[in-house]
């Protein structure tokens, strides 16, 4: 692998590390708020917020928060553990160079790429177009270290 493309591996796994160090404080979070009044809370942040409880968005969010019981809220930090775990180990190994981490990262952006193009479709906002760009150049790279791993390019002892 080139060095170019080394380093870009290594900068994918860096932000595949991110996203599992963030989702994993989130988790956490989740179960700071287990035998709390999530309903509560939650009235409490949209007035501090300076937010009308009364309007749409707010409503949601608490009406939302009034469905949380402990179970759900078990479950939810259970799916982001999950989800931390496999983002961390894929960054892990996308930055030592392993094939089922490039593999792994591959497959998994590829599968939000329809949902991607769709709401670029649906809305041409201009965040989910650089999300979408971003996801299909990773999936790019990651495709391209998948080649390279597989078909080498020639040494100059070969040429």
């Amino acid at each position: 692998m080139s060095a170019h493309a080394g380093r870009t591996v290594r900068l994918i796994a860096l932000f595949e590390g991110f996203k599992g160090a963030i989702v994993l404080l989130a988790g956490s979070g989740v179960l700071a708020l287990l035998h709390h009044d999530v309903h509560a809370l939650a009235a409490t942040l949209v007035a501090h917020a300076h937010l009308n409880p009364a309007s749409h968005y707010p409503r949601i969010f608490i009406d939302a928060a009034s469905r949380l019981d402990d179970p759900h809220l078990l479950q939810l930090a259970a799916g982001a553990a999950a989800y931390a775990a496999l983002r961390l180990a894929e960054a892990w190994g996308l930055y030592h160079g392993r094939a089922w981490a490039e593999t792994l990262a591959a497959v998994g952006g590829a599968i939000y790429l329809p949902f991607e193009l769709q709401q670029v479709i649906a809305t041409r906002a201009p965040l989910a177009i650089v999300l979408c760009l971003l996801n299909g150049a990773v999936v790019a790279v990651m495709v391209a270290a998948l080649v390279r791993r597989r078909h080498p390019p020639p040494t100059a002892d070969h040429r």
